[in-house]
């Protein structure tokens, strides 16, 4: 036979594991708020360079930190002579409504023009 001291904690054995589960779990919420306005909007200035850039690499895109997150794709930078890979990142948005415009190089007369990627509204 049980005694009545056992049958009362096995009665409140869930109770205390919900609890517990919830105190565990509270802290673990990773979307931040979105940042203040006033930061700069860039990624990278115009340039020119006197040669195309490669081609763009292939990128594994991992999961994003929160849904609130938009994904900035890898690109070339001109950088010391060279080309630089930027690799492609995840980044929260400077307010809502707002998503990412790459930027892109084009050929012109001074060779090739470079325009910095940037926030803006959608």
């Amino acid at each position: 036979m049980q005694s009545s001291s056992s049958v009362g904690f096995r009665r409140f054995l869930p109770a205390v594991a919900l609890v517990g589960a919830c105190a565990a779990l509270a802290g673990c919420v990773v979307a931040p708020a979105y940042p203040a306005y006033g930061y700069d909007t860039t990624i990278a200035g115009d340039v020119y360079a006197p040669m195309a850039p490669p081609p763009l690499q292939a990128e594994v895109i991992p999961v994003a930190p929160s849904p609130a997150y938009v994904w900035i794709g890898g690109s070339w930078g001109w950088s010391g002579g060279g080309y630089r890979w930027n690799p492609g990142r995840w980044a929260m948005p400077p307010r809502p409504g707002y998503g990412w415009h790459p930027g892109g190089w084009n050929h012109g007369p001074r060779g090739w023009y470079g325009r910095g990627g940037h926030w803006g509204p959608r």
